[in-house]
This record gives structure tokens, C-alpha cells and sequence, in this order.
């Protein structure tokens, strides 16, 4: 039976890609807390819960490898992350240091750890959710500034997806960063990202991880390694008719520009 890994699984998209995984696809199922327990609404007979694992701390890879001693996983999907809102002269270093952590440090260790213990594996795929908020090419003036650390931090993930692939390729494990869709979630909610979600086309969660995962696992492989997707297309994407041409809006995958 295929397995997959979802980091960062208690939940917004993280909890709905391990419902999917473990439900529509029957795939064993290894999903992170970082709490000491698991929440029970996640519970079933193919999920494994793997507690303490808190990617704010510099030994999770080590830790997450440990719990995972043994095993392989087809399919890691590393959602973890964190959002706080800037404006300009109101940054915030603690958030910043958090998200940028969070965001792009912290699964560099984490994938490592999964290669160097044999968890990943040659035909393995590594998914790092990024946001089209870290497209530098698609930030306008319309949107203004701000955000630094959110934005920042993301654009940082990329680069972090391209330079692991060039690690990987060899090992014939692929790695890719995409931007899952505006999901209406507490996260987005909490920064009062709520007021667009009807204008900004946002999906509840459990919408965004089917188009996910069935992206993943049907037209993901090695030959779409170090690149950067949308797999729902371009609605959700604010800026992209400014910037790329309403010509090239797509409903379906679609690669983002750097």
C-alpha cells in the first residue's frame, strides 16, 4: 500500500490532506503533531500519529526521521507554517524569525533526515507548500506592500524546492513547491484574509487537497522536479491578470513564475 507523510496535519489543509489520503486513496498515512497527542476526530485504522514533532526546533528532522525508523513514505507533504500580517514600519522580528523558520528552514532539515535515514527513496515525491504570494515576478504595485515575512518567506521555500532538487534529482527523489489554492481557514481568517474570500474565490480545505493530492499523484513525477505549480489554475491568484495577461489565465495546473 502506498504511503504518504503530512507535516503539519492537525489542521486547515494539513488536516484535510490526511482525510483524503487516508479515505479516497486508502494510502497509509504517517500525519505530525506537534502537540503530545493526536486529535481524535483524525483518528483511523491506516493513519499513524507521530507527536512532539515541532518544526520550530532545530532537531524535528532528527525526530520526525526517528519516529519514522523503518518505514518508507512515497509521498511527503510538508504544510507547516505560520502567517502574521506587516505594514511598513510595523514589522515584526519574532514573527518574522517564526515564519521564515517555519516556512523555509525548517524542511531543509526535515527532508534531509528523511534521505540520509532511507525514508525517502528513489520514485519518492517531496511536496513543500509555498503560496503565489512567493512569486516575485507577480507582486504588483495594486497590492502594495507589507507582509514581509509571510511573502519573503515563501519566496525563500522556493528556492529551498529548486536547490533540494538538484540534491535529489540523482536519487530519484523529485521535489516541487506549489501555491494549494486561498482556502478559507482559520489561518487566512486570523489575519482577516476572511473579508476576500468570497471575492478571491477561496476553497475550504477539504476542496483544495483533493485538487492537491490528485495533481501529486497523478502528473507529479521527477520530470516536474525544482518547478512551482498551481494545481487548481489561476483563479485564486489575484494579480495574475495584471501581470501575466488575462489570455493566460487556466483553469487546471498551471507552473508559476519565479
Amino acid at each position: 500500500m502506498p504511503s504518504t507523510l503530512v507535516v503539519g496535519a492537525t489542521r486547515g489543509l494539513g488536516k484535510a490532506l490526511v482525510s483524503y489520503y487516508a479515505t479516497q486513496r486508502s494510502y497509509t498515512v504517517y500525519a505530525t503533531s506537534r502537540s503530545s497527542s493526536a486529535p481524535p476526530s483524525l483518528e483511523a485504522d491506516n493513519v499513524s500519529w507521530l507527536t512532539n514533532i515541532d518544526l520550530s526546533k532545530p532537531n524535528s528532522g532528527e525526530d520526525l526521521a526517528r519516529a519514522l525508523k523503518g518505514k518508507t513514505v512515497d509521498t511527503c507533504i510538508i504544510t507547516a507554517g505560520y502567517f502574521a500580517t506587516e505594514d511598513f514600519g510595523d514589522a515584526k522580528w519574532d514573527e518574522q524569525v517564526k515564519m521564515y523558520t517555519l516556512s523555509s528552514i525548517a524542511p531543509v532539515f526535515v527532508v534531509q533526515e528523511l534521505v540520509k535515514a532511507a525514508i525517502l527513496t528513489r520514485g519518492s515525491k517531496v511536496v513543500l507548500i509555498s503560496s503565489e504570494s512567493g512569486s516575485i515576478t507577480l507582486r504588483h504595485e495594486q497590492e502594495g506592500g507589507g507582509n514581509y515575512g509571510h511573502h519573503g518567506s515563501k519566496a525563500a521555500l522556493n528556492m529551498v524546492a529548486k536547490q533540494l532538487s538538484f540534491d535529489l534529482k540523482d536519487k530519484g527523489v523529485a521535489v516541487v513547491s506549489v501555491h494549494p489554492s486561498f482556502m478559507r481557514t482559520e489561518m487566512t481568517k486570523g489575519v482577516g484574509f476572511d473579508k476576500f474570500w468570497d471575492d478571491g474565490g477561496a476553497l475550504k480545505p477539504e476542496e483544495a487537497a483533493r485538487i492537491l493530492g490528485e495533481w501529486v499523484e497523478g502528473e507529479f513525477s521527477l520530470d516536474k522536479t525544482g518547478t512551482y505549480w498551481a494545481p487548481r489554475g489561476t483563479r485564486d491568484i489575484g494579480n495574475w491578470d495584471v501581470v501575466m495577461g488575462k489570455e493566460t489565465a487556466k483553469v487546471g495546473p498551471v507552473q508559476l513564475p519565479w
